[in-house]
C-alpha cells in the first residue's frame, strides 16, 4: 500500500516540489551570505538580519504584512498616495489566518504567508500535472511541472507573494472547466480574481472553453455560463469592498498608478525600445543604466513568451492562446518591464507547450538554461537588487 502511495503521480510531484523548495532556501541562503546587499533592508523576517529567512519576505512582502495584520487602509490612497488597496486580498487573508496559528507578531504573521506560498505551490504543481495530462502523455506532463518550477522567475513561487497562490486557483479553474466542472471552476475562478489584479484576464480564455466545451444542452450552457459569472465574482467583490470604503470601485487601479504603472498603451512601444537598445549599443546600456540588467531579463522573458502565444494558440486552441495574449498586453501595455517575469511564471501554457517537445536534447538544454537562470534571478532578489 505505501509502495503504491509512493508511485502516485501526485504525492511524487508533491515531495519534489518541497524538495525543490527546500534547496531553492538553501542556495537564496548562500547567496546572502556570499553577496553583499545592493541596498539595505526594508524589513526584516523577526526585526532583525537573518540570513535565511530574510530572503522569504523581500519587497512587496511588506505590503502584504500590512494587510495580514491591520487589513486594508484606502486612505494613503485616497489621499493621492501608494496604498495597500493596489494588492487583492486573497493572499494577505490566509496568511493572516495561517499566521494566528503561530501568534501575532510580524514574524508569525510572515511565517504563515511562506507556508500559504509553500503549500499553494506544491498544490499548483500537482495541479498543473493534471490539467497538462489532458493533452500530454505521463512523462511530458511531468516535464511541464518541471518547467515551471524552474523557469528563471519562478522562485517567486517560494517566497511570501501571491503568485504560488494565484497560480493553483487559475490552474484548478482552467482544469474543471476543461473537464466541464463549471460551478467549482467558477469558484475557483473567482478566487484567483481576487487574488491578484490580472486576474479577470482570464475570464476571456475560460469563456471560450465555455462556448466551445459545453454540452449542446440548455442545463450544460446554463451551468457554464453560473461557472463564469462566478469566476468574475472575486474581482466584483473585491471592487465593491472599495467602493464601500472609499465610494469610487476601481480606486485600487488609481493606487496602483502611483507605482508609475498606466497600462493602455501600445504593448509594443517597451520592446522595441529595448531590442533597439540591445543591438545598436548593448555594452553602453547594460553598464550604463543601472536598471537595464533587470529591465533585459524581464524584458527578454516577456518576448520570448509573446513568441510563444501562436505556437500555443495553435497546438492547444484559443483558450490558451487568449489567457496568454491577455496577460501579456495588460502589463506590457504600460509600457514598463517591471514584474514582467513575475508575470509570465504563472503562464502555465507555455509550459505545457515546451514540455510536448519531443526531441530530448532540446528538453534537457531548455531545463539547463532554465535552472541556470533561475540560480542567477534567485540571487539578485535575494541580494535586493531590483528584480521584483
Amino acid at each position: 500500500m505505501r509502495l503504491k502511495l509512493a508511485k502516485h503521480p501526485a504525492v511524487r510531484i508533491a515531495v519534489w516540489a518541497v524538495l525543490f523548495r527546500i534547496l531553492s532556501a538553501i542556495l537564496a541562503f548562500l547567496a546572502n551570505v556570499a553577496f553583499p546587499a545592493y541596498q539595505p533592508d526594508q524589513f526584516t523576517m523577526f526585526g532583525q538580519p537573518n540570513a535565511f529567512w530574510d530572503p522569504f519576505v523581500r519587497y512587496d512582502s511588506g505590503w502584504y504584512l500590512g494587510i495580514a495584520r491591520t487589513g486594508y487602509d484606502s486612505a494613503p490612497a485616497v489621499a493621492g498616495g501608494r496604498g495597500n488597496i493596489a494588492f487583492f486580498p486573497v493572499y494577505p487573508l490566509l496568511m493572516r489566518y495561517v499566521g494566528r496559528a503561530f501568534g501575532r507578531t510580524p514574524s508569525d504573521f510572515l511565517l504563515g504567508g511562506i507556508l500559504v506560498a509553500l503549500i499553494s505551490f506544491v498544490l499548483a504543481a500537482i495541479a498543473l500535472f493534471y490539467l497538462a495530462r489532458l493533452d500530454l502523455p505521463r512523462r511530458q506532463a511531468e516535464r511541464a511541472v518541471l518547467l515551471a518550477t524552474v523557469f528563471p522567475f519562478a522562485f517567486f513561487f517560494g517566497v511570501a507573494y501571491s503568485e504560488s497562490t494565484y497560480l493553483l486557483f487559475t490552474v484548478l479553474s482552467f482544469y474543471l472547466f476543461r473537464t466541464r466542472r463549471w460551478l467549482l471552476g467558477g469558484v475557483c475562478g473567482a478566487v484567483a480574481t481576487a487574488t491578484r489584479v490580472n486576474g479577470i484576464m482570464m475570464l476571456p480564455a475560460l469563456a471560450w472553453m465555455a462556448w466551445r466545451t459545453a454540452e449542446p444542452t440548455g442545463r450544460d450552457r446554463l451551468r457554464a455560463a453560473a461557472g463564469l459569472v462566478l469566476a468574475a465574482c472575486g474581482f466584483g467583490a473585491y471592487c465593491f469592498y472599495i467602493y464601500q470604503e472609499t465610494g469610487n470601485p476601481l480606486l485600487w487601479a488609481t493606487a496602483l498608478s502611483r507605482w508609475d504603472y498606466y497600462p493602455g498603451g501600445a504593448p509594443w512601444t517597451a520592446p522595441l525600445r529595448l531590442v533597439g537598445r540591445l543591438v545598436t549599443d548593448p555594452y553602453q546600456y547594460l553598464a550604463g543604466d543601472p536598471m537595464a540588467p533587470y529591465d533585459t531579463l524581464n524584458g527578454l522573458a516577456s518576448m520570448l513568451f509573446v513568441a510563444a502565444i501562436p505556437f500555443v494558440w495553435r497546438q492547444f486552441g484559443a483558450g490558451y492562446g487568449l489567457f496568454m495574449l491577455a496577460n501579456l498586453w495588460l502589463p506590457l501595455s504600460s509600457g514598463d518591464f517591471e514584474g514582467l517575469g513575475r508575470y509570465c511564471a504563472v503562464l502555465f501554457p507555455v509550459f505545457i507547450w515546451l514540455a510536448d517537445i519531443r526531441s530530448r536534447e532540446i528538453a534537457t538544454a531548455l531545463v539547463v538554461l532554465f535552472a541556470m537562470f533561475y540560480t542567477v534571478c534567485l540571487a539578485l532578489f535575494t541580494t535586493l537588487h531590483p528584480l521584483f
